[in-house]
């Protein structure tokens, strides 16, 4: 896995010569969440009020970003820090992710034990019909079952848009898991069902402040939140 890894950041770091060289198309971006608590796909990742920052490149239909949260209000708390690579085509968008939440006490450098490997796809029907659906599985790092095979862990979503009064989004999502997985549930079953209302709020002419509330309901896991937030783009 190591070696994978390797020659995956070699190819990343070969790319950037060739980015830099159109800084006209090459587009950077970063963003910073605070969320009252960070719940992801069902299941609570002891945070409690976090930051979530993220910092991102673009060039053409490839985008490579680096995310991360912190628990702002938990000595304990977690500590995650992604790296997702994507391309999009057409109303697709094909990402491989490397997931890592161990805690910022523990080292970074073991994937085989400590890294999640997942690869998704979603699909995005349009401003006609804002239905996104999505595909993701976990192949490889700390994925394996009781007996020391791959267990493939996957959860499939899909999310609806809708566009209400006063500029409030009002999104319903659910995810759901279709076998058992080592991190998701022991059989398949609904990970999570939730309602997200969202708005931008302008603050001036040239800056606005996107806040969001959300209720998630975890079916496999019998919980239920309600989490609200903002961000700061730039």
């Amino acid at each position: 896995m190591k070696k994978s890894f390797r020659i995956i950041a070699l190819g990343l770091l070969m790319m950037i010569p060739f980015m830099t060289k159109a800084q006209d198309k090459l587009k950077v971006n970063g963003k910073i969440d605070f969320a009252s608590d960070y719940i992801w796909r069902g299941a609570y990742q002891n945070s409690g009020f976090s930051v979530q920052p993220t910092l991102g490149l673009a060039y053409k239909n490839f985008s490579l970003s680096a995310w991360g949260s912190q628990s702002l209000t938990k000595a304990d708390g977690a500590q995650e820090f992604d790296i997702n690579l994507s391309y999009s085509f057409n109303r697709f968008c094909l990402t491989l992710t490397d997931y890592w939440w161990n805690g910022i006490t523990n080292p970074y450098g073991d994937y085989k034990n400590d890294h999640h490997f997942e690869a998704s796809l979603t699909y995005t029907f349009g401003e006609k019909c804002p239905l996104t659906l999505g595909w993701a599985t976990m192949f490889a790092g700390s994925d394996d079952n009781d007996e020391g095979e791959r267990a493939y862990s996957t959860y499939i979503s899909a999310s609806y848009v809708f566009n209400c009064p006063a500029e409030i989004s009002l999104t319903p999502a659910v995810g759901f898991t279709p076998w058992k997985g080592m991190y998701y549930a022991e059989k398949a079953g609904f990970m999570d069902i939730s309602l997200k209302a969202s708005k931008s709020i302008k603050l001036g002419e040239r800056f606005s402040l996107p806040i969001f509330v959300q209720a998630i309901a975890s079916p496999v896991f019998d919980k239920t939140y309600l989490i609200a937030g903002w961000c700061i783009e730039f």
